[in-house]
C-alpha cells in the first residue's frame, strides 16, 4: 500500500507512526512501540542553565516559516529513517495543516527546531535538530509553552532519550497511550492559534509547576 497523507493521519490516529530504514529506501515500515514516550505538558523543566540561555536572548522563534528547512535539519545526520518518501509525504500534511515546525533562528539563520504532526489536542513530535548549543532545548521550551496555550492535552515523543527524559519526558504503556490519544484527538486545538511569548513568560510559566533549580 502506498504512503498518502490520508494513510498517515489514520495511523496516527491509531497510535503508529512510519519509519523508513535509512534516508534512501522507499518503503516505510510502522512502528507501535510497547513503551510510548510522551512529554506532560505540566511536567517540563527548564534548568537553571537554560533559563539564562533563553533571558539572554539573542534568537527568534518562528511557527512554520520553514517547514521543509526543519525536516531536512532534523535528517541532516549520518544516520537517519527521514528518507525522501517521507519528507514529500509530511510536505503535504503541512500544506493540510496537519504538520507544523517551530523554528529558532540566529542572526537570521535558522539554528534548529521541531516539527510534528496534529490530530485535535495531540501533538505527535517527530523529530528535532540543533545547529548551536541548546537551540533544540530552547524549541521544546517554546513548543511546550506553546501548546499548552492552544488547547493541545497530549504531547508525543514517541520514545524517550536521555535528553528528553531531563527535560521532563516520561515512558507510558501502550494501553495508557491509547487512553489518552483517543481523549485528546477528540479534542479542539488551533496550533497558531497565539503570539510567540517572550523568554520570560515561558520561564515564568514553567516556573510556576516544575522549574529545576
Amino acid at each position: 500500500m502506498s504512503l498518502t497523507p490520508e494513510l498517515l493521519l489514520h495511523g496516527y490516529s491509531i497510535g503508529v507512526f512510519p519509519m523508513a530504514e535509512h534516508r534512501d529506501d522507499p518503503e516505510v515500515f510502522w512502528v507501535d512501540p510497547k513503551l510510548r514516550g510522551v512529554m506532560p505538558l505540566q511536567g517540563f523543566r527548564i534548568s537553571r542553565t537554560l533559563a539564562r540561555t533563553m533571558r539572554r536572548g539573542g534568537f527568534d522563534i518562528r511557527i512554520d516559516s520553514d517547514f521543509i528547512g526543519v525536516v531536512r535539519g532534523c535528517a541532516a545526520r549520518a544516520e537517519t529513517w527521514i528518507s525522501d518518501e517521507i519528507l514529500s509525504q509530511y510536505k503535504q500534511l503541512h500544506d493540510m495543516g496537519h504538520a507544523h515546525s517551530l523554528e529558532i533562528y540566529h542572526e537570521g539563520e535558522l539554528s534548529g527546531g521541531v516539527y510534528g504532526v496534529v490530530l485535535g489536542a495531540a501533538f505527535f513530535g517527530e523529530s528535532m535538530f540543533s545547529r548551536r548549543n541548546d537551540a533544540s532545548k530552547i524549541a521544546l521550551a517554546y513548543l511546550v509553552d506553546h501548546l499548552t496555550r492552544t488547547g493541545f492535552t497530549l504531547f508525543d515523543t514517541q520514545f524517550i532519550t536521555t535528553h528528553l527524559a531531563s527535560l521532563g519526558g516520561i515512558e507510558i504503556s501502550r494501553a495508557q497511550y491509547q487512553r489518552q490519544l483517543k481523549t485528546a484527538i477528540d479534542l479542539p486545538a488551533e496550533f497558531g492559534a497565539c503570539a510567540i511569548p517572550t523568554a520570560q513568560e515561558v520561564i515564568q510559566r514553567n516556573t510556576q509547576t516544575s522549574y529545576r533549580l
